[in-house]
C-alpha cells in the first residue's frame, strides 16, 4: 500500500546534501533554488511560511534545518533534497554564459533586497552589470495581443530611454515587451529582460534572437533555476523582479486583465511611479490603462520626456521637453515609416487611410498605427470624414 507522505532522504542523502552546501552563502542559496520558489503572483500576498524562514534564518542555516526536518512544514520541500547537485547547476548555469548573483556581489541590485522581492539569487546573462543598468531603468510592459500603434509607442519610448542614457526593463514577450526592447537595441542602448523560465531557455522560443541581442547589450536574467520551464505563475512571479529593478514602470498597452496591469501592481507596491500610454477610446487593448489614470493609479504619459519626469530625481529630468506643436521641431526627428507618411501628407487636402497604404505599399494596419502615433505627437490630423492631412507646422 503506497503512503501519501513525501518521500524521506536516507541518512546518506542528508549527509550529502549537508556537504553540497558547507557554510557557503551561494551554494546554499543555489540549493534553495532548486527546492523552493517564491511563488508570489501579486503585490500584498504574504510569503510561504518556509519562505519566511529562510529569510529569517539565513539561508545557510535554514538549508540545513531543511535537510534535516527541522523546519515548519517542510516535509514537501525536504523530500528534494537528495536531488540537489549544486556544482552541477553551477556547472550548467556557466555553460550557457551565465553567472549567478547573490546579495554582497557587484551586480546585486538594492532593490532586490526589499522584503517583497527578496529571490534566492539571480542568473545574469551578459557582460554589463545588472545594478549599473538598474540604477537608472524604466520598466516598460505592455499587452502580448499589441496593436501596431502600441507598438509604434513602445519602440519610440525605448529608443528614446536610450538617447538618454535609461534601460529599458521588460520581458522580452511578444507585443509591447519586445517592441520596447527593439527600440531600445536599434540605437544601441542599454537593456535587460527578465524571462519566466530557466536560464539556459529562451521564452518565447520565437524572441531567442531578440534574448541573446539582449545579452549583448545588456543583460538577461532570471530567478529561476535550470530546466525550469515556463508557466504562469512564473509571468507573475517574475513581474516583481521586473517592477523594481526600474524607477518608475509604463503601461503602454493593457487590457482590463492584463499581466502588465500585475507589473504595475508590484510597482505600486513598491512606490514606483506609473505611467500609462492612453490608446483610442474604441480600443480593448487600452480599457486596462484608461482605468488606471481615471483612477489615478497611473500618470498619463505620452512620450519619454513625460516618462523620465517620473523616473528621474528631481531637477534631474532631460532638459529638452518635446515640442509636440512647436513650428521649430524638424521632421528628421521622425522615424523613417512616419517621414514617409508624413511625406503624403497635405495642409489642405485631406487623404485617407487605404490611398495612404496603397501609395506606400504598407499593412494598412501598420499605417493606422503609426498615423496613431503622429497624431498624439502632432505631426497628422484627422477630420470628421476620417481624412488625414498635415496639420501646418
Amino acid at each position: 500500500m503506497s503512503s501519501n507522505r513525501p518521500r524521506v532522504p536516507t541518512r546518506a542523502e542528508t549527509g550529502r546534501a549537508h556537504a553540497e552546501v558547507g557554510s557557503d552563502e551561494r551554494r546554499a542559496r543555489v540549493a534553495w533554488s532548486r527546492v523552493l520558489e517564491p511563488r508570489r503572483e501579486r503585490s500584498g500576498e504574504e510569503p510561504s511560511l518556509l519562505h519566511s524562514q529562510v529569510v529569517a534564518l539565513g539561508h545557510v542555516e535554514a538549508w540545513h534545518r531543511l535537510v534535516d526536518g527541522d523546519l515548519p512544514r517542510c516535509a514537501s520541500a525536504r523530500a528534494h533534497v537528495a536531488d540537489v547537485d549544486v556544482d552541477g547547476e553551477l556547472t550548467r548555469v556557466a555553460q550557457v554564459g551565465s553567472r549567478v548573483v547573490i546579495p554582497g556581489d557587484a551586480d546585486w541590485p538594492a532593490a532586490f533586497d526589499h522584503p517583497d522581492i527578496s529571490p534566492h539569487l539571480v542568473h545574469v546573462r551578459g557582460d554589463a552589470c545588472l545594478a549599473d543598468l538598474a540604477r537608472r531603468a524604466v520598466a516598460v510592459v505592455g499587452s502580448r495581443a499589441s496593436s501596431g500603434y502600441g507598438e509604434a509607442i513602445a519602440r519610440e519610448m525605448g529608443a528614446g530611454l536610450a538617447h538618454h542614457g535609461w534601460t529599458t526593463v521588460s520581458g522580452a514577450a511578444y507585443g509591447i515587451d519586445g517592441a520596447a526592447h527593439l527600440g531600445a537595441l536599434a540605437v544601441d542602448g542599454p537593456v535587460v529582460a527578465v524571462l519566466p523560465c530557466g536560464p539556459e531557455r529562451a521564452y518565447p522560443e520565437g524572441h531567442r534572437r531578440l534574448i541573446d541581442a539582449v545579452a549583448q547589450a545588456g543583460v538577461v536574467v532570471t530567478e529561476l533555476a535550470t530546466g525550469t520551464v515556463a508557466r504562469r505563475h512564473r509571468f507573475l512571479a517574475r513581474n516583481r523582479l521586473i517592477a523594481a529593478l526600474g524607477q518608475a514602470c509604463v503601461v503602454v498597452e493593457a487590457g482590463l486583465r492584463s499581466g502588465s496591469l500585475n507589473t504595475a501592481g508590484w510597482a505600486e507596491a513598491l512606490h514606483r511611479p506609473i505611467g500609462a500610454v492612453p490608446g483610442p477610446v474604441t480600443q480593448m487593448s487600452s480599457a486596462g490603462c484608461h482605468e488606471w489614470i481615471r483612477l489615478e493609479r497611473a500618470m498619463l504619459v505620452t512620450d519619454t520626456a513625460e516618462v523620465l519626469g517620473l523616473a528621474a530625481p528631481v531637477g534631474q529630468a532631460p532638459d529638452e521637453v518635446v515640442e509636440r506643436l512647436g513650428p521649430a521641431r524638424a521632421p528628421d526627428v521622425l522615424s523613417s515609416a512616419q517621414r514617409r507618411i508624413h511625406d503624403l501628407l497635405r495642409v489642405g487636402a485631406g487623404v485617407d487611410t487605404a490611398t495612404l497604404a496603397t501609395d506606400l505599399v504598407a499593412p494598412v494596419e501598420e499605417v493606422i498605427g503609426q498615423l496613431a502615433l503622429m497624431q498624439l505627437q502632432g505631426w497628422a490630423v484627422q477630420d470628421d470624414a476620417g481624412m488625414w492631412r498635415d496639420p501646418g507646422r
